[in-house]
């Protein structure tokens, strides 16, 4: 926690001043490149590292469309995933989060999708339709269907905004699988170091779909995913439904 609030201020007040001259894009990358010292620090301070597979079934191409959908048990994926991926990426999130110092004020230069939780239909609508200008760009969309942290060895209850958005706009899904928890446990100060497995899916193509049966094909891929990766979670039978109110 300290490396992170040393490296983020000047890092922070550095995107702020870069934003007024650079693009969208370099401004992403710049702030990347934190997150990659984030997740550095992650490895030499606390011994966690990443194992990632399946790389090859990312979309090739300039403005090839994605839309991520990503299991979430910690905030190592958070800032795991940036790191790690080809393309840049914007998060769907709340807009509250812009507000916290540094951190939010960084996060605000990005060409995200913020989004008011409180109006929902709106908010649908917004993530359409910047969803749709983005990928024709070139940035992935990623969202976290189960829209918060998971314990791990459990699941949430995956809501179908992801695949709404990925029929909206034609593009593919990529589930990724994620075992974070082993290592950084949800809502935990002492982490443990270990691997994190992160396992990116074939993409699944959204043409034609509906929603719910669109999503019911990804939480299948994770689940059995996170099975394999981390069998001794699931040792006791299926996982408790963990009931969450957020939207996504």
């Amino acid at each position: 926690m300290l490396w992170m609030a040393v490296t983020i201020i000047p890092w922070a007040l550095a995107v702020l001043v870069f934003s007024l001259v650079g693009s969208s894009t370099q401004i992403y990358w710049m702030c990347a490149g934190w997150l990659k010292v984030a997740v550095r620090g992650g490895t030499t301070i606390l011994g966690i590292e990443n194992r990632v597979t399946g790389m090859e079934n990312l979309p090739t191409g300039q403005t090839s469309a994605a839309v991520l959908l990503v299991k979430h048990q910690s905030t190592w994926e958070t800032l795991s995933m940036p790191a790690i991926m080809p393309h840049p990426l914007a998060y769907v999130f709340k807009k509250e989060l812009l507000y916290v110092p540094f951190f939010g004020w960084a996060m605000a230069r990005m060409d995200m999708i913020h989004i008011d939780r409180s109006q929902r239909s709106q908010a649908f609508s917004k993530v359409v339709a910047q969803g749709k200008r983005l990928m024709a760009q070139g940035t992935w969309v990623i969202m976290f269907p189960e829209g918060t942290r998971i314990p791990r060895g459990q699941k949430g209850v995956y809501k179908s905004g992801g695949t709404r958005l990925a029929i909206e706009t034609g593009a593919p899904v990529i589930p990724v699988a994620v075992t974070s928890a082993k290592c950084w446990p949800r809502k935990a100060f002492i982490k443990r170091p270990g691997i994190v497995d992160i396992s990116i899916g074939k993409p699944i193509p959204s043409a034609g779909r509906q929603p719910d049966e669109l999503m019911r094909e990804v939480e299948e891929w994770i689940e059995t995913e996170m099975r394999r990766l981390d069998p001794q979670a699931y040792v006791a039978g299926q996982p408790t439904p963990v009931a969450v109110t957020k939207i996504h």
